[in-house]
């Protein structure tokens, strides 16, 4: 077999130059059918999808739970604060497991298996008779989530060839989008029950359709199953494709690699150099606080006095889902880095337009409230938040929201990629939670009649400092915080229920100058 292997790669090697090669390549990928590896991507993306419906049902679920007749099921702030942020929780739970998962039982059978909290999870919440049934039914979904979010990705990279492997990764980001957009259209139309029974649709059609399909042919050759690897190959790439050659390539690479990973890896560069790129990658991505946008976006809107709240939030996702689709399209042309860029700018222009909008809105309530005499009409200023949110939303999708997931399933060594995608995993849905849950928290306690465009700013980011970020937003002035920070003033927290009483331009002084 290794003489077999040699010769098929002294084969590929035939020419020396550059050229050679890459006519080589593409000798092979010409005669490479791509139906049944399109076939297979689709299938592995229901689960993507899932993980969509379970993000973005909280949005049209939470205002429809606070309002419930039922008391057993009624949320108030604090709990609907956590029914949002919790499958966060069981995401960084199933990001662990599934690092296990992938390298004991393969790509495969790990996304089958991940189908099954998936349907329990919203099994639990369609029968749920009081709070802690919603609660563990959304640790459920979040567990299975956490479990997609590494394996998909890996599976797409590991089943597809060069040429196709940008677009196709992309695929995962575009279909969490396309789940978020649908759940959002149906909570026009459905109550939260009916809604999750909706979301248990695509895991189940996953699980049936995943039975057909292949392992991934790098798993197989991990496992010495190089007869199955090129059945899978030749399943994956057409009758007419040599697998042998791709096969031969794969084993050569994974020969370089090693074949076990042990802690005392994380010395190599090549291990905890891209660890390091993969983990500051996903916190970035959260920090943008993009799921603390998609969790909330009815509860954003009605703050931000639109009338069609969830109309509005069907908008943004719609927005999301094209843009994801065009960064899928231009991925492999445009380049990782300058997508990156341009997505960070869009976002931090939107975010401050936003902030803009709530300080307009500030002062025209100030206006209204202050005068004794009848004014004339007060501008419509609600275009100015959605399309905030839209050029929000626009940017996040063509850069830091498919990105991250694609770098994710490419830059690891073979021998790591299951421990290295299990850490990166979990500092994703770690800082989610911390973005998710602060912002509702913000969004309570915190006077959004009379924000600043700081605040709004520190809302989106989701500070993790908590109360500390949150008694620096209530001076009046950037230099009234700085002369108390330069004389190290420290002082205890307060409970924010004792803060939503005092006027946010007194919290401060009261606090912190008693003190001096």
């Amino acid at each position: 077999m290794d003489s077999e292997r040699r010769r098929l790669l002294d084969a590929e090697s035939g020419d020396e130059t550059p050229a050679g090669l890459i006519s080589e390549q593409d000798a092979y990928l010409s005669k490479v059918k791509n139906a049944k590896l399109y076939l297979a991507t689709f299938a592995s993306v229901l689960g993507p999808m899932s993980f969509g419906f379970v993000l973005g049902y909280s949005s049209p679920a939470i205002p429809e739970l606070t309002r419930i007749s039922d008391p057993r099921l009624r949320l108030d702030d604090v709990q609907a604060s956590w029914f949002g942020s919790i499958v966060t929780l069981g995401a960084a739970a199933g990001g662990l497991v599934g690092g296990w998962m992938v390298g004991r039982i393969g790509r495969k059978l790990s996304l089958m298996l991940c189908a099954l909290p998936f349907v329990c999870g919203f099994t639990m919440i369609i029968a749920a008779q009081n709070i802690l049934m919603l609660y563990v039914g959304r640790v459920l979904t979040g567990m299975a989530s956490g479990v997609t979010s590494l394996v998909v990705p890996l599976y797409i990279s590991e089943m597809a060839h060069e040429k196709v492997r940008g677009t196709l990764g992309s695929c995962v980001q575009l279909m969490v989008v396309l789940g978020i957009l649908l759940v959002y259209f149906l909570g026009l139309f459905m109550d939260w029950r009916w809604l999750a029974i909706c979301c248990s649709v695509p895991p189940t059609l996953m699980m049936v359709l995943m039975c057909f399909m292949p392992e991934t042919p790098r798993f197989l050759l991990s496992q010495g199953k190089r007869r199955e690897a090129e059945e899978a190959l030749r399943f994956l790439r057409g009758p007419d494709a040599p697998v042998e050659w791709e096969c031969a390539r794969m084993e050569d690479a994974s020969d370089s690699q090693g074949t076990s990973f042990h802690i005392s890896d994380l010395k190599d560069p090549g291990v905890y150099k891209p660890l390091i790129i993969g983990v500051m990658l996903m916190v970035f991505q959260q920090m943008t606080g993009i799921n603390a946008i998609m969790f909330y976006a009815e509860n954003i809107f009605e703050q931000a006095h639109f009338e069609e709240s969830d109309l509005a939030s069907v908008i943004v996702g719609l927005i999301q889902v094209v843009f994801t689709a065009v960064a899928a399209l231009i991925m492999d042309k445009a380049g990782r880095k300058i997508l990156l860029i341009i997505s960070g700018v869009a976002m931090t222009i939107s975010t401050v337009a936003l902030g803009v909008y709530f300080h307009l809105m500030s002062k025209l309530g100030s206006a209204v409230t202050d005068s004794t005499s009848v004014t004339a009409e007060q501008p419509d200023l609600s275009w100015l938040a959605l399309a905030s949110m839209a050029v929000f939303i626009s940017g996040f999708a063509i850069g830091w929201g498919p990105i991250p997931w694609l770098i994710m399933s490419e830059i690891f060594p073979a021998k790591a990629r299951g421990f290295a995608s299990a850490m990166v995993v979990l500092s994703n849905w770690g800082m989610a939670f911390v973005v998710t849950k602060t912002f509702q928290d913000m969004l309570v306690s915190s006077s959004l009649q009379k924000p600043k465009v700081l605040q709004l700013l520190c809302w989106i980011l989701a500070d993790p400092g908590g109360q500390y970020q949150k008694l620096f937003l209530t001076f009046d002035s950037f230099n009234e915080w700085r002369k108390v920070a330069k004389k190290r003033i420290f002082f205890n927290p307060v409970p924010m229920t004792q803060l939503q009483d005092i006027p946010s331009n007194e919290i401060g002084r009261e606090i912190c100058f008693s003190s001096i």
